[in-house]
């Protein structure tokens, strides 16, 4: 079962009354709040979320940047976590039991995150140490439940960002033979594949199916595989397609184009360049005036830097893109209840990840902050 289910008896809904307060009301309301909560409030900002809630942020961030500011922040008794579930998870796992984190709608989940739930996971362990022994360490991208990182950091294994990703591959193949990486696929071929590991030493396993795909022809050498694959994908950045590409560069070959890990194998070669969310940003931020790019990411973040970078000519890699849907859940009316039921005493949709789970997640994390 996903984590988010594990909290969905304690979501509340937001008042109809919200929805219906001007936009300017709203914004007022949340200047407030902020002003008269002070230092006991943290709002840190997700780099994907809505342009009406990130003018109100205290820090923009990836999630795990962003949880360890909250873990450091100690005079915010309240952190407001702009972002999806799994990343108020980890904010509630680094920070002290004194302080409460709150998600503004609890709704707001990773599609990514939910791919990989405890159930498939143990199952799939199961079958993996029957096949290849205990020759396996696990590792999970950071988008991924508290449950998941829990099962990795019981198993010895580690979680891992798109930044760090290559460093993280490396200190697990020093420790054993083979990876097991969830939940995106994408961005464990990528990284591995940048490393030097072929594509024919990997190998993707099926959490519906509890399988191997391609297992009858890959029978005869599942001796040669050193990643096996979680699959799983961000819905998001699998809306990038070759097509995308070819097309961009017909029409348009002087532009550059830049895209995330997360994107599918053949639209990582295909591109210019690839990287993490901060990469992408410290890359057009150092880009010379004028220059052309194509940006394979989240629409929020494509549309920010557009409009943060004027003198540069930026569009998305894919005309049609939507932001994340998810991550728009998270809008100006739910976050001003958030913020007005804090401040009237009575906290909603409080993130707490039980005890047992939180020191094994924890683990998980600390390996990684060891080792990068």
């Amino acid at each position: 079962m996903a984590s988010l289910h594990l909290f969905a008896d304690m979501q509340q809904l937001m008042p109809e009354e919200y929805k219906k307060r001007s936009t300017a009301a709203l914004e007022a309301r949340a200047a407030e709040i902020k002003r008269k909560l002070g230092k006991k409030l943290f709002i840190p900002g997700h780099h994907y979320q809505k342009d009406e809630v990130i003018q109100f942020a205290d820090a923009t961030g990836d999630s795990l940047q962003l949880a360890q500011l909250s873990a450091q922040n100690k005079q915010a008794e309240y952190v407001v976590f702009c972002g999806v579930h799994f990343m108020a998870e980890t904010a509630d796992i680094l920070t002290d039991s004194c302080q409460t984190v709150v998600l503004p709608d609890m709704r707001a989940g990773c599609s990514m995150a939910d791919m990989a739930n405890m159930e498939q996971t143990e199952l799939a362990w199961a079958r993996l140490q029957d096949k290849f022994g205990d020759t396996i360490i696990p590792l999970t991208y950071v988008n991924s439940t508290a449950e998941i990182k829990a099962f990795v950091g019981r198993h010895g294994g580690a979680t891992v960002t798109s930044s760090n990703a290559k460093k993280m591959l490396e200190w697990a193949f020093g420790q054993k033979e083979r990876i097991l990486f969830l939940p995106d696929q994408h961005l464990g071929r990528n990284t591995a594949y940048d490393l030097g590991i072929s594509l024919s030493e990997m190998i993707v396993w099926d959490p519906v199916a509890g399988r191997f795909e391609e297992q009858e022809e890959r029978e005869s050498d599942f001796a040669a595989v050193t990643m096996i694959l979680w699959k799983g994908h961000c819905s998001v950045h699998e809306n990038f397609r070759l097509e995308h590409v070819h097309r961009l560069r017909l029409e348009d070959p002087d532009r550059n184009i830049l895209v995330h890990p997360e994107c599918t194998f053949h639209v990582v070669q295909a591109s210019d360049f690839n990287g993490s969310t901060k990469y992408i940003i410290d890359t057009i931020k150092a880009a010379p005036a004028g220059s052309k790019w194509a940006i394979g990411t989240e629409m929020n973040l494509v549309n920010r830097l557009i409009n943060e970078h004027p003198d540069k000519d930026i569009v998305s890699l894919n005309p049609e893109m939507c932001p994340c849907l998810t991550m728009n859940r998270i809008d100006l009316p739910h976050f001003v209840w958030a913020l007005e039921q804090i401040e009237a005493g009575r906290p909603v949709n409080k993130i707490r990840v039980p005890d047992h789970i939180a020191v094994e997640g924890k683990l998980a994390i600390e390996r990684m902050f060891a080792n990068v």
